[in-house]
């Protein structure tokens, strides 16, 4: 089932960079950041209702940990969405998100050096053809 989330994950981040591009023509892009942010924290609240996540939630069994990966966490994540704004605004959709995809690159290092996660042979060869496909979109 994970599987079929991640896909719904790519499917609404390729929605990010073209709607966010087409917004954000004669718009400062931290402003549309900070607006993108609080109508997304307005969803996420209506969906926790719908799940039914509060019936569960007990902030106070969240440890010093959990809390503090949790602000590391949306602290990275502000700072990816305003610098994805910011290139959106000046580069093209496509090389802005190939450039931003090759996170995906730098989840499976860092997976691999703080996660424990395997970095194998076929992995390392993924990594290699996903810097060769980006340098392969960027530069035509």
């Amino acid at each position: 089932m994970w599987m079929v989330y991640a896909a719904g994950s790519a499917v609404s981040a390729a929605l990010v960079a073209i709607f966010g591009k087409l917004g954000l023509q004669g718009v400062d892009p931290t402003l549309a950041t900070i607006i993108r942010s609080v109508i997304m924290a307005g969803v996420l609240i209506m969906a926790g209702f719908a799940f039914g996540v509060y019936d569960k939630l007990a902030l106070a069994s969240f440890g010093g940990r959990a809390w503090a990966f949790i602000i590391l966490s949306a602290m990275a994540g502000a700072a990816s969405w305003l610098f994805y704004f910011i290139a959106l605004k000046a580069g093209p959709a496509s090389g802005v998100s190939v450039i931003d995809k090759m996170s995906v690159v730098l989840v499976i290092i860092f997976a691999a050096l703080w996660l424990g996660e395997s970095l194998t042979a076929r992995s390392a060869l993924g990594i290699v053809f996903t810097v060769l496909g980006t340098l392969l979109i960027l530069f035509k």
